[in-house]
């Protein structure tokens, strides 16, 4: 299975103490440069994602595809979607709004946040999901509309 991943979701996971939800749900998990560097803007996130032997950083080819896409999103959200593109993954695992659109709109098959918590429920990897959605949105300032709060805890059967 091929995974690629925008920032959001990695620090999300980070603030809560759940990065390796990534690891357990999908394996490996690749990371565009320019969100690498994101990431690394954090204080304190580059030493954990160095120390992840399953979170491998990769740069996207079709640079002139990129630079279109920075048109209408950040650097690391364009460079995400590319790189999904280029390495025909199975996923992309972004959360902000307009990259999730875009993405879709191209054809990639995404997952947010929320759906790698659901992806751990099911696999049995958590026995909760409310408790992280919870911590999500007060350490990591995580939005989420309260539909999809509900929504998300009726499919985990919360």
């Amino acid at each position: 299975m091929v995974i690629v991943s925008d920032a959001s979701p990695v620090t999300s996971l980070i603030q809560v103490g759940q990065l390796e939800l990534l690891n357990a749900v999908f394996g490996q998990v690749v990371v565009p440069r320019a969100v690498y560097n994101e990431l690394c803007k954090v204080p304190g996130q580059q030493t954990i994602i160095d120390q992840q032997n399953w979170l491998f950083i990769d740069h996207a080819k079709d640079l002139k595809h990129v630079k279109t896409l920075e048109n209408e999103l950040d650097a690391g959200e364009a460079e995400a979607i590319v790189l999904a593109l280029e390495m025909r993954a199975d996923y992309l695992v972004i959360d902000e709004f307009k990259g999730r659109n875009k993405a879709e709109e191209i054809g990639l098959k995404i997952i947010g946040s929320l759906g790698v918590l659901l992806q751990a429920k099911q696999k049995g990897l958590i026995s909760v999901v409310k408790p992280l959605i919870d911590d999500l949105i007060q350490k990591a300032e995580f939005r989420v509309h309260p539909a999809l709060y509900q929504q998300v805890l009726n499919i985990a059967g919360e």
